[in-house]
């Protein structure tokens, strides 16, 4: 996020990338947040522009007509609340090859899965079973998968597989997953030539010609995604739950619970002139509890964490690490962590994130302790895209700036920055780990019971 001052006055300019959820290539997605008439989403066209659009439902009656609909439909075992609904992933993927590699919604919404919350192995039976709370799931207005009471989102076959595809067997696992929005170095160039033509004066008659000038100087931003396929629908919610964050942070969308954003906070005679400031989502790496066995794992907590680093600009659009750090930075920040359970409770996106980072350690968990070797399971459908393809959506690539004015005092700010980090080989370290010191997680595995049927991949 970047700073720069313009006068006895102060307008807040305040710049992000602008993405969110797209859907496959030949549809579009759309984003929606609980509890409100209005949606936030957008579109992802061919190009790999990123687009913003809203969409409606007054008083939620098409919300109720299409959870009528979808409970006439589904097996009265399946819109049941699960408190421990299981799925043998060994046993999922021989079910979907008996598709002929088609999925049915029950496996593509993995049986109304809502979090991953155990991993277990089974040495009798050789599954590679996850685990967790689970219920009937609806398709909203905005196109998310939800529950039909909870509002949150399913955890989605094809985020699993994308997942355990960077933690595969026998392969090194992938280091880092995110995603990051940045302006490119010309633009911040230029961007910082505009701000010195503005002079050192600015009054709110010239608002919009600031504002103006600043998304047109700094241009197109560009989306970039390490470690997973970009045109896939796991990478897209990592650009969306970025995005979304940095609107909230700089006043531009306005968050479903109560939290510090960052312009309540700032004040820019504390900022440096070239200042950019950054947000970043990472996993609490302190979210694995372990039995003694390692046969058996449960993911606790709320597993996201918002941290904020600092940059300088220089004239030339370069950035370099700054010492100096920001108050408001990370006041924000914190209530965003403290405040993260909730928004994911109102806001499906940031749900579906902790999903993403659940599934990644779940999968970094199952290659570490080699469950995949043990199971003899080579997920030989499931890990190749040319038998099983997720890779089935527009890929973002860039995105206009947006910019938002407030005026505020004697001072003209401008923020940009944001990303997503996921290693989530970190949560696995042995200072990370947590005991299990009173057995739960190995009482759970031991009530287990794998007494399945032919065909059948998830049980309760």
């Amino acid at each position: 996020m970047r700073w720069q001052a313009v006068g006895y006055r102060m307008v807040f300019l305040l710049t992000a990338a602008g993405v969110a959820l797209s859907g496959p290539s030949t549809e579009k997605a759309r984003a929606q947040d609980n509890g409100g008439a209005a949606a936030a989403g957008v579109v992802v066209d061919a190009r790999g522009v990123l687009q913003k659009q809203v969409f409606a439902d007054p008083g939620g009656q098409l919300t109720r007509q299409r959870i009528a609909a979808a409970k006439a439909t589904l097996a009265p075992e399946l819109t049941a609340f699960s408190k421990l609904r299981k799925i043998s992933l060994n046993r999922l993927e021989d079910a979907v090859r008996d598709q002929g590699g088609a999925p049915t919604d029950e496996m593509r919404y993995l049986a109304g899965l809502l979090r991953v919350r155990y991993v277990f192995y089974y040495p009798e039976t050789r599954d590679v079973v996850i685990a967790g709370p689970a219920e009937g799931w609806v398709t909203n207005v905005a196109g998310r998968v939800v529950g039909m009471t909870s509002g949150r989102p399913t955890v989605q076959l094809q985020d699993l597989v994308v997942a355990l595809r960077a933690f595969p067997p026998g392969k090194a696992g992938t280091r880092v997953i995110g995603c990051s929005i940045d302006p490119t170095q010309e633009g911040l160039a230029e961007m910082q030539r505009f701000l010195r033509s503005v002079g050192s004066f600015a009054t709110p008659a010239q608002t919009q010609y600031i504002v103006n000038g600043l998304r047109t100087s700094l241009g197109m931003q560009q989306v970039s995604i390490n470690g997973v396929a970009p045109n896939t629908h796991f990478a897209q919610v990592l650009v969306e739950a970025d995005y979304r964050m940095k609107l909230i942070g700089i006043g531009l969308e306005r968050p479903p619970v109560r939290l510090v954003s960052f312009v309540d906070k700032a004040s820019p005679s504390q900022v440096s002139r070239n200042a950019l400031f950054r947000w970043f989502f990472t996993p609490d790496y302190q979210c694995v509890r372990q039995s003694r066995d390692g046969l058996a794992m449960e993911l606790v907590g709320d597993g996201v964490k918002l941290i904020g680093e600092n940059e300088l600009v220089t004239a030339g659009g370069a950035r370099q690490a700054a010492s100096r750090s920001s108050g408001a930075s990370q006041a924000f920040t914190t209530s965003f962590t403290k405040k993260y359970s909730e928004l994911a409770d109102r806001s499906p996106v940031y749900a579906e994130l902790r999903n993403l980072i659940d599934l990644a350690v779940a999968a970094a968990y199952i290659q570490q302790e080699d469950f995949y070797g043990k199971a003899g399971w080579r997920m030989e459908l499931l890990g190749n895209e040319g038998a099983f393809s997720v890779q089935t959506y527009n890929a973002p690539r860039q995105v206009e700036s947006t910019v938002a004015a407030i005026w505020k005092g004697n001072r003209l700010m401008t923020p940009i920055g944001g990303g997503v980090h996921i290693e989530a080989g970190r949560a696995l370290d042995s200072p990370n780990l947590l005991p299990d010191e009173n057995g739960k997680v190995a009482g759970l595995h031991q009530e287990v019971q794998l007494d399945l049927p032919k065909g059948r991949w998830w049980w309760d």
